[in-house]
């Protein structure tokens, strides 16, 4: 069934297979991160709503992912890694419980999981390394509540292609806003999709300014509390522009229809501007639950996922636009995206190996984005199709070892 929204209708419809009033089981990749503790939390709050009954994580936090699958009574558990097995093994084994789950490890763990029988996928695995899960949840049918944003991104049409109507759902809380919004209006009544940065920890500072920020500095965000690799992402708003081709991907909406403001509060997630000069926007203080329950449920809200607005006191909501000399990020995804094929892949992969290098001290702030456009510039597989899994890990590797063998020069 497809909804009568401007949005496309693979974000947007809602699954025959899920009863609006029914519970829903649920598999949660990333469930030691961020998102994932956050989702466990409001499935532990809304046992009439949800029920876990899978997991799986990196490894890195063996203890947590033992005391949430014993907790939920999940059915099995998966690590991305073969070494991190034991860990996790061990850590069920001296917690207890009278039915242990079952243990996947390996590269393939992870994608086997997103694939076990629920209704609802959330993958907020961090970084390229969701690809494999997204893909392998939509090929078993399943919704797909996305987190990973890298995996639609890298997969482009490869993901969206593989999306049936109703089965990808946005986490982020810019889309998950445009999402709502856009159920205000149809498809061609739409004029432009308005995503709002808070500008980061960096906010006005000069690009030369900017040459000086230290990895403690730029993670130190003023609004969210994230892992690291999306914290500096946020502060060079390299996260934003991996946003800008999220909104396209999900929405089906051009490029030069998607703008990006400053909103220094995070409190006006997103907005749709409609053909009539109506802009519709969505309020609520700064708090992943909202979408994460949101996407869990889709369409249908969780009562109390998180406090609302306190309209008692006076508000001060302030927008700007963003200073592309100072921060060029969004404008490079911009054009990345435009050039499709597998160049928003070569975007990602870069970015994620020149933070890795800023957080190792090996090039400076400014350095991050100016070797990302470095390596789109000479990425030669814009033109391909990037309609196989083969093609975008090929310009994954490729740009990540242009990244290194740069930023290893800078050093």
């Amino acid at each position: 069934m497809e909804a009568a929204t401007g949005a496309s209708p693979r974000s947007q419809s809602t699954p025959d297979s899920i009863a609006p009033d029914g519970r829903r089981d649920i598999v949660l990749l990333g469930s030691t991160g961020s998102i994932g503790t956050q989702a466990a939390d409001i499935i532990r709050r809304n046992p009439d709503r949800f029920r876990l009954v899978g997991l799986a994580s990196g490894g890195g936090h063996a203890e947590l992912l033992a005391r949430q699958a014993l907790e939920f009574g999940v059915e099995v558990v998966a690590v991305a890694t073969e070494r991190a097995a034991p860990d996790v093994q061990r850590a069920l084994q001296e917690q207890g419980g009278k039915r242990l789950p079952k243990v996947l490890a390996g590269p393939d763990a992870v994608a086997e999981v997103a694939a076990w029988p629920c209704d609802v996928t959330l993958n907020a695995v961090t970084g390229a390394a969701g690809l494999a899960a997204t893909l392998a949840a939509l090929d078993a049918g399943r919704v797909l509540a996305l987190a990973n944003k890298e995996s639609l991104i890298m997969g482009g049409e490869l993901v969206t292609g593989r999306a049936a109507p109703g089965q990808l759902v946005p986490v982020d809380s810019e889309h998950s806003t445009m999402a709502q919004c856009l159920r205000a209006g149809s498809r061609d009544e739409v004029r432009k999709l308005v995503l709002t940065a808070s500008g980061g920890p960096f906010l006005h500072r000069s690009r030369d300014e900017l040459a000086e920020v230290t990895p403690q500095q730029a993670l130190a965000h003023p609004t969210w509390n994230m892992g690291p690799v999306i914290t500096v992402n946020c502060a060079t708003l390299i996260n934003k522009g991996l946003e800008l081709i999220e909104a396209h991907l999900l929405f089906g909406i051009g490029f030069d229809r998607i703008e990006v403001v400053v909103h220094r509060q995070s409190v006006i997630h997103s907005m749709v501007e409609f053909t009539d000069g109506a802009t519709i926007a969505m309020a609520s203080p700064p708090d992943m639950k909202i979408p994460i329950a949101l996407a869990m449920g889709w369409p249908h809200r969780v009562p109390d996922a998180a406090p609302p607005v306190d309209w008692s006191v006076a508000h001060t909501w302030t927008f700007e636009p963003l200073d592309e000399t100072a921060f060029p990020a969004v404008a490079l995804a911009r054009a990345a995206g435009s050039a499709g094929g597998t160049a928003p892949a070569a975007y990602n992969a870069a970015n994620e190996e020149c933070v890795e290098s800023f957080l190792a001290g090996r090039i400076p702030f400014t350095g991050i984005v100016d070797t990302v456009a470095q390596v789109v510039s000479e990425h030669d597989g814009a033109g391909a199709a990037g309609t196989t899994v083969e093609e975008i890990l090929a310009a994954d590797r490729w740009a990540r070892a242009r990244a290194r063998e740069l930023t290893s020069r800078a050093g």
